[in-house]
């Protein structure tokens, strides 16, 4: 019977020993088949003893033994080998006896281990050993669902009623893809209720037994354009002549030639019918079929999936995500609010959902990787972000469709919980409904999912990390309509301790909107990097946005803060007025001055506001869809920012930014918010500046001027190092330019940043190669050989060349904070 079971693998006998007493014993579970061939197989072993079954479950790679292999085996060790070989009365000799020993589960799902034996004088062939374990994953499969039935975790799993460890009704079958014909054992036929007779040796007759729904993931196994060499799992259902449904596991594995071309297919089918879902199951697996077929988008698929899981399966969180390139896109979260997700999700979260990047994931990696749903119990070892998502238990379904895993949902419970067989069979029938319409969404909705990339790709992924305040944004696209459009946020970290805030929306909501969207955001980005004053900045974007000859135009909020000083400089464009959250709470709109929206007037003039931030201060800038819709009057809105605002804790800007859109529900357009609590810097730096007079004798000049400086400051230790980068960036500047050049030095607690400012816009070139014998050209490769950064920035006047040199810990010397030049003599003078 065993031989019958084992088809074209050469086995007649197989045990299965299951973990136990701690991980530290493999007990017998099941034996079967021909018994005589190895008896007195013992029913406890130890983890840690020496036998075929314990030394591949430490190993977790599978132990094959040839004849001659078994023998010095039993001789090395008779008393702890796992049965002994019988030389009299048996059907195979010692001489012609192999056996196998193949782990059971990896990782945190260790189960045990099968052996397996057979008269096979030559040992078990490749092939034969890649069907066997094929079996022992079946096994894996049949013993994970026999422990959903166990309530002790150290008691050895019991199958449930009229099922075994052992697939004891499967079938192996040979599929040869250079003439597609298939090789398939009788019991593998009997499963999926084709007559021998009517057996031609093709394909398409497995095919045509299979339910509809799970053809496509039949056909992505069996095809050779979606072939991979990984061993591949997947269940699916059969309708037998007689109209019943019936759950069938299949794995396979690719065998290549020397060249590592694919040559055949190895396959198992075994009865899953513990994968029998029951009623209730079945018609949610309907339900969802129903609704699934009437998505048309990719947000209206991912939705349909959480509400109709989530609720059935008693999930504390569910996420549905696509995968694009190495990240992974969330489309829906349930629920909705970050604060009940992990912390690498609030930190990626920019939009209305976050993205993150999969080399973060490597557990979620692997499992797209394999393609099959993983189930992790209640403190498995996996990564943070994916253990907050289920504390008590995570399902990971990857989402295949056309070869390939297009997504993946994931479903988190908060207390402990227990995964039955029933729950893998909704999990799996549900991820290949999910991940074909997915597919389909994407081809009805093309031309939505390409303006959306582009203005996710336009917006900033990450806010970066100010000193003296915090930053948070929010934006949430449109649910009416096109959900693409022009809003878009900033925070641009500048010279001198300052920082520039932008929001702004440009008019519409199109493809076309983004792309205006994202050539003013680059726009105002370098206009600000440069240096140039607010208003400055805001004149340059309007004059340019004229310049575009398009119909649109755009508002915009553009705010100048010096995180030393807490002085903010605002410049208003057609935009809402910024609302501010005083450390008492007292909240209020600020009456900034505006000019007219970007791209109405060439020669427009934008007035700038003057506003002093103290700390505990939050800034909030936001555009008209969070405050104003059809039913909603932009005065009403703000009133309610205002409210939310007063009463808000401060402290977690992202809890706040939350709560302000907390209520806002459908919207008519776009929804972008910027927040900044301003908290002031504790060591404010200290800063001198120098003008350098073109003299024969400047580069002297400069270097007493920065010396007493440093010396002032109590710097000691990296005065040389600062002296000389002084003395080549002061050099190139006199040498190479023309006009103005002046000297900056700022003192901050851990370095000493030295610039040298000159009208020329050409960026200073490193050399390659200088040769020995010049005279000149080695001025920035000392820079840069001594320095721990350097580099160069446009300014409005011409370029900064910078320097950056770490100091050493030490006591700040008591002294005045300067912010002008040394009242030192001049040039010339002692």
């Amino acid at each position: 019977m065993t031989r019958q079971r084992f088809a074209f693998c050469g086995a007649e006998l197989a045990a299965v020993y299951v973990l136990a007493d701690g991980r530290k014993e493999l007990h017998l579970a099941e034996m079967t088949g021909n018994r005589s061939m190895l008896y007195g197989l013992p029913a406890v072993l130890s983890v840690d003893g020496h036998s075929p079954a314990a030394e591949a479950y430490r190993t977790g790679r599978p132990l094959w033994l040839t004849p001659k292999a078994l023998a010095a085996y039993v001789e090395e060790d008779p008393h702890h080998f796992p049965g002994r070989v019988r030389d009299d009365s048996v059907k195979a000799s010692p001489a012609r006896l192999s056996l196998g020993a193949l782990p059971l589960g990896h990782g945190a799902k260790e189960l045990g281990c099968l052996v397996v034996a057979g008269d096979v004088p030559d040992g078990f062939s490749s092939d034969r050993r890649s069907l066997l374990e094929l079996y022992a994953d079946q096994v894996a499969a049949g013993l994970e669902s026999a422990a959903a039935h166990t309530s002790g975790r150290t008691a050895a799993p019991r199958p449930a009623l009229g099922h075994t460890l052992v697939p004891m009704r499967g079938g192996a079958f040979i599929l040869d893809l250079a003439s597609g014909r298939m090789e398939a054992h009788a019991r593998a036929l009997e499963l999926l209720g084709i007559p021998p007779d009517e057996f031609g040796g093709n394909v398409e007759t497995l095919l045509e037994r299979a339910v509809p729904d799970d053809v496509p993931a039949l056909m992505a196994v069996v095809e050779p354009d979606g072939l991979t060499t990984d061993p591949q799992q997947l269940a699916f259902r059969i309708r037998r002549p007689g109209g019943e449904l019936r759950w069938l596991g299949l794995r396979c594995r690719v065998m290549t030639d020397e060249d590592g071309t694919p040559v055949r297919v190895l396959g198992v089918v075994a009865d899953a019918s513990y994968l029998r879902p029951s009623a209730d199951e079945v018609s949610i697996v309907q339900r969802l079929s129903t609704r699934l077929a009437g998505a048309t988008t990719v947000r209206d698929v991912s939705q349909i999936v959480v509400n109709s899981l989530r609720g059935p399966l008693d999930a504390g969180r569910v996420a549905v995500a696509e995968v694009e390139a190495d990240r992974l896109v969330i489309t829906v979260l349930d629920p909705p609010e970050p604060r009940a997700w992990p912390d690498m999700w609030r930190s990626e979260w920019r939009s209305e959902w976050p993205d993150a990047s999969m080399h973060d994931l490597p557990t979620l990696q692997n499992a797209l990787r394999e393609g099959h749903v993983s189930l992790w119990p209640p403190g498995a070892d996996v990564e943070p972000a994916l253990a907050g998502i289920g504390p008590g238990g995570l399902a990971v379904l990857p989402l295949p469709a056309d070869g390939r895993m297009v997504g993946v949902c994931l479903v988190g419970w908060d207390g402990a919980h227990r995964f039955g067989p029933e729950e893998r069979s909704l999990l799996t029938a549900t991820a290949g409904l999910v991940g074909q319409a997915l597919t389909r969404a994407h081809a009805l909705d093309a031309g939505h999912e390409l303006a959306t990339m582009l203005q996710r790709s336009l917006l900033p992924r990450k806010l970066p990390s100010l000193p003296g305040g915090t930053a948070v944004a929010r934006y949430l696209p449109a649910t009416m309509g096109l959900e693409v459009g022009g809003d878009w946020y900033d925070v641009i970290p500048l010279s001198d301790g300052h920082v520039a805030l932008v929001i702004g929306d440009v008019q519409g909501h199109s493809a076309g909107a983004a792309t205006i969207m994202g050539q003013i955001r680059t726009a105002v980005r370098a206009y600000a990097v440069e240096r140039h004053p607010p208003d400055v900045v805001i004149a340059r974007a309007n004059r340019l946005l004229v310049g575009m000859e398009t119909d649109l135009f755009a508002t915009c909020l553009y705010v100048d803060l010096d995180m030393e000083e807490g002085i903010a400089w605002f410049v208003r464009a057609g935009h809402l007025q910024p609302i501010l959250r005083s450390p008492d709470g007292r909240t209020e709109e600020l009456a900034v001055e505006g000019g007219p929206p970007l791209g109405v007037v060439a020669d427009a003039e934008f007035p700038m506001t003057e506003v002093g931030l103290v700390p505990g201060s939050v800034l909030a800038l936001l555009t008209d869809g969070m405050v104003e819709s059809s039913n909603v009057r932009l005065e009403d809105g703000m009133r309610r920012v205002c409210e939310v605002l007063a009463t808000a804790e401060p402290g977690d800007p992202g809890m706040v930014a939350d709560e302000l859109l907390s209520g806002v529900n459908r919207r008519d357009d776009d929804v972008a918010l910027l927040l900044l609590r301003y908290d002031g810097t504790r060591v404010r730096p200290m800063r001198t500046n120098w003008t350098v007079w073109r003299l024969p004798n400047a580069v002297h000049h400069a270097r007493r001027f920065a010396a007493r400086a440093l010396r002032s400051w109590g710097v000691e230790e990296e005065v040389d190092i600062a002296l000389l980068v002084v003395s080549e960036l002061v050099t190139n500047a006199i040498a190479h330019t023309q006009g103005e050049v002046r000297l900056d030095l700022t003192l901050s607690s851990d370095r000493l940043r030295i610039a040298v400012n000159d009208a020329s816009p050409r960026s200073p070139v490193k050399p390659a190669a200088v040769d020995w014998s010049a005279t000149g050209g080695r001025g920035l490769l000392i820079v840069e050989a001594t320095t721990a950064s350097w580099g160069s920035v446009p300014l409005s006047s011409g370029k900064q060349v910078w320097a950056e040199v770490p100091l050493a810990p030490r006591e700040r010397l008591a002294h005045p904070r300067w912010s002008g030049p040394m009242p030192l003599g001049p040039p010339g003078g002692s």
